[in-house]
């Protein structure tokens, strides 16, 4: 893969309309390779065959939901995958969120936001592999190092991968280290738009990088909560 647009994308949808829509969307952008399959059991099968850089799941299925069809591919792969979906409810979306979904969107959608999402994501993932290599960025957290050119945190108990929105906050948090760097701010780097409607989301994602960064997630030495404000990474973590 040279580009982005040579990634192969599994659409998962059990509405015809929405799998040839969103198909016939993707070409036009540039995405050739796009594959299809309308229930969790075709998922399965194309996922194991083709081994495709990113999912875009709906939540509905005729036999069984995108949110246990996404934690059985997520115990093989740590690839962006997308939800896509009519349930708009804040716990649906934070549920996918905590699930370790890269971004969550609801229908009725504007195609351009579907490619530009899904674009940015994996750009964030894969970019750093398209590049020629370089001096490798690394955050050094105790006995943690993240490498942000792989997107993978080292720990003593093996390697974890960072996932999109992950990296971008942890990214940005780093960029201002032993600095406040507001919620806004984090949204912004992460979703490119404010805060509003992104409070709780911000949240999990927080959460989620602590479980992979912090010894003791819910007593963190680093990524440091500044109440009314936003976070800030330690100054004592080293570049």
């Amino acid at each position: 893969m040279k580009t982005i647009f040579e990634s192969t994308l599994l659409v998962v949808d059990d509405e015809p309309e929405i799998l040839i829509m969103l198909k016939k969307i993707l070409n036009q952008a540039g995405f050739s390779n796009v594959l299809t399959a309308d229930c969790c059991q075709q998922a399965r099968e194309i996922f194991g065959a083709e081994k495709p850089n990113g999912v875009i799941l709906d939540i509905m299925l005729p036999d069984g939901d995108g949110f246990s069809l996404m934690q059985e591919f997520r115990l093989k792969s740590n690839i962006p995958m997308l939800f896509l979906s009519a349930r708009d409810e804040d716990e649906n979306r934070l549920l996918g969120l905590g699930l370790g979904a890269d971004d969550y969107i609801t229908k009725p959608f504007l195609p351009r936001e579907v490619v530009l999402r899904l674009s940015g994501i994996l750009r964030r993932v894969y970019q750093p592999m398209l590049t020629p290599p370089s001096q490798d960025e690394c955050l050094v957290l105790g006995d943690v190092t993240v490498n942000f050119k792989s997107g993978i945190v080292q720990t003593c108990d093996g390697e974890k991968t960072l996932t999109a929105k992950e990296h971008a906050l942890l990214k940005k948090l780093w960029e201002d280290q032993g600095n406040i760097v507001t919620s806004d701010r984090l949204c912004r780097a992460a979703w490119d738009d404010d805060l509003y409607g992104y409070e709780n989301t911000l949240m999990v994602h927080i959460r989620r990088l602590r479980e992979k960064i912090e010894e003791d997630p819910s007593q963190p030495k680093y990524l440091l909560t500044v109440r009314g404000m936003g976070y800030k990474l330690a100054k004592d973590a080293n570049r």
